[in-house]
C-alpha cells in the first residue's frame, strides 16, 4: 500500500513514520502533487502555527490539492484545524473540508491541553475496535467546535469535536502515533478502510 504523509514543513513526521513501520508498511514524505494524487491513503500532519503552516501550504499548491483528494486523508493535530473553515489562531482560514469553527480555550484552564485525555460518542469505522472512554494523547491550545461531523467528543472545558469525518476525509485532533495501543488501532482502521 502506497502511504503518502504531505511534506509542507510541520513537524512529528518521524514519529508518525514509526508508527507506520510498526504496522508494517512505509510511509513516505511526499510534496509532490503527482505522487499525493496516487497514493492510497494521504496522511497530513501537523504541529506548529496555523497562519504559517497555511502559507506553506499556499506557496507549494498543496492548499488547492488536498481539498480535492478522492483517497481516504486522514489530517492529525494541527492538520486537522487547517482542514475546517476558520481558526482563531491569528484569524486563519482554513482549507473549508469541513463545515467548522476552530476556537481558542479560554483561560480558565490550562493551556495547551497536553497529555492523554478520553474520546467518547465513537460513530466512525474509523474506531472500530476502540472503546468509549479509550485515552489518546493530545497537545493543544485550540479545539473544533462539537457538530454533525464530529465522530468523537472530548471533555476539557467543554465538549469539543476530537475527530471528524466527511466523505473520504477524516480528521483526529489527538496523535494516534504517540497514543499507544488504540492510536496504532486507529491507524490501522485507516489502513483498512473502504471507501
Amino acid at each position: 500500500m502506497d502511504v503518502k504523509i504531505v511534506n509542507y514543513g510541520a513537524g512529528n513526521i518521524k514519529s508518525i513514520q514509526f508508527a507506520f513501520q510498526r504496522l508494517g508498511y512505509e510511509a513516505q514524505l511526499s510534496d509532490n502533487p503527482e505522487e499525493i494524487i496516487k497514493a492510497d491513503r494521504v496522511i497530513f500532519p501537523g504541529v506548529g502555527e496555523a497562519s504559517s503552516a497555511m502559507k506553506m501550504l499556499k506557496e507549494s499548491g498543496l492548499d488547492k490539492l488536498i481539498p480535492q483528494l478522492k483517497q481516504p486523508v486522514l489530517g492529525i493535530c494541527l492538520g486537522m484545524q487547517l482542514m475546517c473553515k476558520h481558526t482563531e489562531e491569528a484569524n486563519t482560514t482554513g482549507l473549508g473540508i469541513f463545515n467548522v469553527d476552530i476556537k481558542k480555550f479560554s483561560n480558565t484552564v490550562k493551556v495547551p491541553q497536553m497529555g492523554w485525555n478520553t474520546i467518547f460518542n465513537l460513530k466512525s469505522d474509523l474506531f472500530k475496535n476502540i472503546k468509549e472512554e479509550e485515552y489518546m494523547y493530545l497537545v493543544h491550545s485550540y479545539y473544533a467546535e462539537n457538530c454533525s461531523e464530529a465522530i468523537a467528543t472530548t471533555n476539557y472545558e467543554l465538549e469539543y469535536a476530537s475527530a471528524l469525518e466527511k466523505d473520504n476525509f477524516f480528521g483526529v485532533q489527538f496523535h494516534p502515533e504517540k497514543s499507544s495501543k488504540a492510536g496504532e488501532q486507529l491507524l490501522k482502521n485507516f489502513l483498512e478502510m473502504k471507501i
